[in-house]
């Protein structure tokens, strides 16, 4: 793993949302050492600056990554073309932990741009049939404008897994459900006993959501959540993504609820 950002080409875009862009990337030259589901990478804009992104899809050594706009760098990031060129580092971080051997039912809980790092976790499923139980993603956002990946969800049914969605605030000819993801645990089919849990969204969310699972009987070892807070370095060195006795970057972001209960009873500020 180096340190120094590594030359990556923009290979294709995607508009997702109002604010939400796919940029695919590939190596100019040797790439960086294989992403896994939940880690992140350090994405440099040149000139501008970088930040910690997760990929979203990995295609070999080409890799997804879904940016929202909301600063200098993740507007840049999201201005990108096909030919440009971005800075990466990593991977860094750990990964959501699935081990096909235990056939595990497989829950998976995001709200808003959530469904971002969980999405490789569909991919894997979804490409290795008959190699783990039940698929279910719960999905929520606010509005159906801010849903994410919407083209996929009908592919991911036909292949097999439950997909469900619902929106806080439904719009004209919305049919859909309405309320917080959490709703939707209610009807989900995954078996507690056999069930991996992970959930990734903003932190009150994911507060009531590994509650609600903790209430239905899933042990706080098997909810995993994907943490997030200020990361600059990537490494561990400089204390801004510190979690209680955790250093996200290095810890994280994917968490067990058994570690991350505690330090998620402090609200970020």
């Amino acid at each position: 793993m180096t340190t120094a950002p590594v030359p990556y080409r923009v290979t294709a875009t995607g508009t997702e949302t109002a604010d939400c862009v796919s940029v695919e990337v590939e190596p100019t030259g040797r790439p960086l050492p294989e992403f896994t589901p939940g880690r992140f990478a350090m994405m440099y804009a040149f000139g501008v600056g970088e930040v910690p992104i997760s990929v979203s899809a990995i295609h070999g050594h080409r890799l997804v990554h879904t940016v929202r706009a909301v600063g200098a760098v993740t507007r840049a990031l999201c201005r990108l073309r096909v030919g440009d060129f971005v800075g990466l580092r990593g991977p860094y971080g750990t990964g959501w932990q699935l081990a096909a051997e235990d056939r595990p039912d497989v829950l998976l809980i995001a709200g808003g741009i959530g469904i971002a790092p969980l999405r490789p976790v569909v991919h894997q499923v979804l490409g290795h049939p008959g190699g783990f139980g039940r698929l279910e993603v719960l999905i929520g956002a606010r509005t159906p404008q801010d849903l994410l990946y919407t083209g996929e969800l009908a592919r991911w049914r036909r292949a097999g897994a439950r997909v469900e969605v619902t929106v806080d605030r439904p719009g004209p000819g919305w049919r859909g459900n309405v309320g917080v993801v959490t709703d939707l645990l209610a009807r989900r089919e995954t078996d507690s006993a056999r069930a991996t849990a992970m959930v990734c969204g903003p932190e009150v969310m994911i507060r009531h959501t590994a509650r609600a699972l903790l209430d239905r009987g899933l042990p706080a070892p098997r909810i995993q959540t994907s943490l997030e807070r200020n990361m600059r370095c990537g490494v561990g060195h400089c204390g801004h993504c510190q979690l209680g006795p955790l250093l996200l970057c290095r810890d994280g972001p994917v968490v067990g609820y058994d570690r991350a209960r505690i330090p998620l009873a402090t609200r970020e500020r």
